[in-house]
């Protein structure tokens, strides 16, 4: 339960937001697998969402050097991620079950990111 290694986690996990963010901004929808043509509607909130996924990987990126004092901050960003994992498996209940990929990213939203926060808890807890 290092703090060094937290900070690997959270840089990784702040990597794939970014990364995921931005590809979602210039590619939109159609860059998913199991994904056609979409409504413009749906388009336009699908990047505009991948907006806010891409600021949360940069705050979370901001964080990691100050892993042990930014608890604040990771808790509003990582809490946002676990509400996203809700909402993705209301989503299930409404429409089904979606690409193997997204049912990794609830595993991911629903265990570890609340595993993550635990250990920043106790990082946080040490240092103080």
């Amino acid at each position: 339960m290092s703090r060094r290694g937290l900070q690997v986690v959270l840089a990784i996990l702040a990597t794939v937001s970014v990364v995921s963010g931005l590809w979602g901004m210039v590619a939109g929808p159609t860059g998913l697998p199991g994904v056609g043509a979409v409504h413009p509607t749906v388009d336009s909130e699908y990047r505009f969402a991948n907006a806010f996924w891409f600021a949360a990987g940069i705050a979370v990126w901001w964080a990691v050097p100050r892993v042990q004092r930014a608890t604040g901050l990771l808790r509003a960003v990582l809490g946002v991620v676990i509400v996203g994992g809700l909402a993705r498996l209301l989503g299930i209940a409404v429409s089904g079950w979606p690409h193997p990929v997204f049912l990794g990213a609830l595993g991911i939203e629903l265990v570890v990111v609340p595993m993550v926060l635990l250990w920043q808890a106790r990082v946080a807890e040490v240092a103080s």
